[in-house]
């Protein structure tokens, strides 16, 4: 009989398709297939977070696993009710009861029957719990996740329900920088981590192409072809499992790590448990009684990059040259029974370089409509330091995703009311539901709530938004000092933009249009390499970069309707070039009004003399202006006026 693909539904159901691509067929990814390996041999390591751009084979390596898995389960003789290897795939829009479980409200209502419903992580159980996108997953969700696979069971209290039950899955993320970073403290939580990238090597893309061709037009051929390598790998995986516990790690491997670790200024000691765990791992995993150094060294680099990140403008990876360094007095630590002292592993360089750009910038403004052709851009200076800025947020309530930024209704946020409208709400408000009851109860026999008494809970929290940076990089804004403020300031708010969990965009304007430096994205670190350098000088179409900002709120629209967009202007007001350039430009902010659109702008100006562009702006778009010194956390707070209000 050929294989069938093992795949699940939302709900968590199996359902058969083709033969699935087996695991022993993936060409390369040899550091992806061993972590995933390690955490099937040893679950309590906390997962793998696989990171990587699309088309890099990530959800087929799961998928695989998860039926390499199935098979180890059966040799190693598993549950005939739960035999194990299960896929369970959670979708991004799953809500936490959907997750963890809750309260049967049919058996509540009908039968008046106190009973628990479980949720996805109870089907995971023995299994393999697959979140795609784990980066676009809400944090909450995220973190009851981690708690899961760090503790191996699910404890629930809510709506009157005490239940807990085993959980003990592998669990694996997949995510795609570009669409935005996990935050540090969820990283963390991950046991391992992998970065994926597509070989550059010709014959390796080569033999890939052939793979997947092979597979398409033969599908069930190709597993029969590959399933008694991925029945020897899952043989392998059960014998691991087996001896895993009889693993020792001596006193010095166990020092070895606790120095790697404390070289690498990792915080807390979560580090030093995932890489003692992963090395045990691979010790038995290779057929070792006890753990090796070389043991160390594989743990060390599935299980520290990401804990190294401690900024989101942060490179992420582990420089192999000083990994060899940290080993190297590790092993100097492990010997030395007292611990030797030690200088403090120096940090890297910082990312960048190559020479700065000249002290002043030429404002093509001032060259007049007489120039006979416009100077050639030049490299915008490096940005300032990044500080800590005060909030910035979209005026009235909203029902976009959950951030920390603006006003909404979601389903993170506290409860604030009970409503009947099945449409509205998330989650059952039991006390108004239990009122309801109460007010049609005759007072004899016991209270029977009926479906019509179901009230939903209304819940007021906070939402994310879409901010879009417009830049304004012409000439007038081009001298070195303040160019470098301008860009600090914007590495600042998109700092905050992280910290808020908003999707942000990137628009400069200069010479004669705008361009989309980042187009929407979740990923500060993204956004932060496009404005560390960026083309400069020209003169000032201003009306262009508000036009632009138009365009792409009314696009993101279309595509998310409860994300509200927050548009924020870095100018000092100046527009140049082109017939009527103010009269253009008052235009375009009566456009971006229009669409509903709010804004803040960040007056640039410097001069002695100010001339106020800037603020007429700002009444244009009904906006407020901030000073770019005011920008600080602890300057005057501004509040981001409503159109209405204005």
């Amino acid at each position: 009989m050929p294989r069938r693909r093992h795949s699940a539904r939302s709900d968590g159901q199996a359902v058969t398709g083709e033969a699935l691509y087996p695991f022993s067929a993936l060409v390369g990814h040899d550091r992806l297939k061993l972590a995933l390996v390690l955490c099937a041999v040893r679950p309590d390591i906390g997962g793998v977070l696989i990171r990587g751009e699309k088309g890099t084979a990530k959800s087929t390596a799961v998928r695989g696993l998860a039926h390499v898995l199935t098979e180890s389960f059966r040799i190693a003789g598993g549950d005939s009710a739960n035999p194990g290897g299960q896929l369970v795939e959670l979708p991004i829009g799953a809500t936490e009861d959907r997750v963890v479980g809750s309260l049967d409200l049919q058996k509540v209502l009908r039968d008046g029957e106190h009973a628990f419903s479980p949720g996805l992580l109870a089907r995971a159980h023995r299994g393999v719990l697959y979140v795609d996108e784990v980066n676009l997953l809400h944090d909450h969700l995220v973190d009851v996740l981690l708690d899961a696979a760090a503790m191996g069971r699910v404890h629930v209290e809510r709506d009157g329900v005490s239940h807990s039950h085993e959980a003990r899955f592998v669990l694996i993320g997949t995510m795609n920088p570009e669409e935005g970073e996990l935050r540090p403290q969820l990283l963390d939580r991950f046991g391992l981590t992998v970065d994926v990238v597509a070989s550059r090597d010709v014959d390796v893309r080569a033999d890939v192409i052939r793979q997947r061709l092979a597979y398409e037009a033969d599908p069930a051929a190709f597993a029969a072809r590959y399933a008694a390598a991925d029945a020897e790998l899952a043989g392998h995986i059960a014998d691991a499992r087996a001896r895993v516990s009889d693993v020792a790690l001596p006193d010095t491997e166990l020092r070895r790590i606790a120095a790697l670790c404390a070289a690498f200024d990792v915080d807390g000691m979560r580090a030093d448990l995932v890489v003692a765990r992963t090395a045990v791992a691979h010790a038995a995993w290779r057929g070792a009684a006890e753990v090796a150094e070389q043991d160390v060294r594989v743990a060390a680099e599935l299980a520290l990059p990401h804990r190294r990140r401690r900024d989101p403008f942060d490179d992420p990876g582990l420089d192999e040259g000083r990994l060899d360094d940290a080993m190297a007095q590790a092993g100097e630590a492990a010997d030395d029974a007292s611990g030797p002292d030690r200088d403090p592993e120096p940090d890297p360089d910082p990312p960048g370089g190559g020479a700065p750009p000249p002290d002043e910038a030429t404002d093509a403004d001032a060259a007049g409509p007489q120039a006979s052709s416009p100077p050639p851009p030049r490299p915008s200076a490096p940005p300032a330091a990044a500080f800590r800025t005060r909030a910035l947020v979209e005026p009235g309530v909203g029902d976009g995703a959950p951030g920390r930024r603006s006003r909404a209704r979601n389903r993170t946020g506290t409860v604030v009311a009970a409503t009947t409208d099945p449409h509205a709400g998330h989650g059952m408000h039991v006390f108004g539901t239990l009122l309801a009851a109460a007010g049609r109860h005759s007072g004899q026999g016991r209270l029977r709530p009926a479906p019509d008494d179901l009230r939903r809970a209304v819940r007021e929290g906070r939402e994310g938004n879409l901010v879009i940076f417009v830049v304004d990089a012409s000439g007038s804004m081009a001298a070195r000092d303040r160019m470098s403020a301008v860009s600090g300031a914007t590495l600042s708010l998109l700092r905050d933009a992280y910290q808020r969990r908003d999707k942000v965009a990137v628009i400069t304007f200069r010479g004669q249009d705008a361009r989309v430096l980042l187009p929407p994205t979740s990923s500060v670190y993204v956004a932060s390499t496009r404005l560390a350098r960026f083309d400069t000088g020209g003169r000032t179409p201003l009306a262009h970069g508000l036009i632009a900002a138009r365009d792409m709120v009314v696009r993101e629209r279309t595509r998310d309707r409860a994300r509200r967009s927050l548009v924020v202007v870095l100018t000092d007001g100046r527009a140049t070039g082109g017939p009527d350039p103010l009269g253009r430009t008052a235009a375009a902010a009566a456009r971006l009004v229009a669409e509903g659109a709010s804004a803040v702008v960040v007056d640039c100006e410097t001069s002695f003399v100010r001339l106020g562009l800037a603020q007429d702006l700002a009444r244009r778009l009904l906006a407020p202006a901030v000073r770019l010194d005011q920008l600080r956390a602890d300057a005057l707070t501004a509040v981001v006026k409503t159109q209405a209000a204005a």
